[in-house]
């Protein structure tokens, strides 16, 4: 998808402050500092939309982004090892929870996993939940190219069996860097649309 305009919208915490439910919505989500802002800013062609930080933790609220006046972005906080306040921390689970349950247009979850790493117990848990409710999910996995192609195919057919899929429906390969997975991660998002 050609993006022709990417605009951030406004930050929420709770639904009475979400924009209004016009426009089907894909949220972004996984582990603190795994390069959720990265990959939106990525595929919105668009350098400073989301907040990028070296800083676990820097989304500390719901963002919500509106591409081309057809798509809303949706930029979840991380989870997981973060640099904030204990309290507020606690505040994400119930208001991720919330978001991803509640909100008619989200039309698919894009669970963002680092290539380097397992998937942690929370990812885990995070996929069985969005399976149970029968929500959209789409793991792909990011930083690629801080790895070899054969260190990179090896961490793939482990992440793969963590997550409990098979060959070949290994999860879909992401840099920001290089741009590589960009316009195979936007036809999975319009694949969605088409069907909605």
């Amino acid at each position: 998808m050609k993006v022709l305009c990417a605009a951030f919208v406004l930050s929420a915490m709770k639904p009475v402050h979400y924009p209004p439910a016009e426009l089907p919505e894909i949220a972004f989500v996984g582990r603190s500092n795994v390069g959720k802002s990265s990959l939106i800013n990525t595929l919105a062609g668009r350098k400073g939309l989301a907040r990028t930080s070296n800083t676990p933790g820097r989304t500390q609220e719901i963002n919500f982004f509106r591409i081309n006046d057809r798509i809303g972005f949706v930029d979840l906080p991380g989870y997981g090892y973060a640099k904030v306040p204990e309290t507020l921390r606690k505040q994400w689970g119930p208001m991720i929870e919330t978001y991803l349950r509640e909100r008619p247009t989200l039309r698919l979850v894009v669970l963002i996993l680092d290539c380097r790493r397992d998937p942690s117990e929370e990812d885990l848990q995070l996929l069985g939940w969005l399976r149970h409710y029968r929500i959209a999910c789409l793991p792909v996995v990011t930083k690629i190219d801080k790895l070899s192609r054969n260190q990179l195919t090896g961490r793939l057919q482990v992440i793969a069996a963590v997550l409990g899929t098979s060959p070949p429906a290994l999860p879909l390969c992401f840099s920001a860097r290089n741009r590589v997975g960009k316009e195979a991660l936007w036809r999975e998002i319009e694949k969605v649309l088409r069907d909605d």
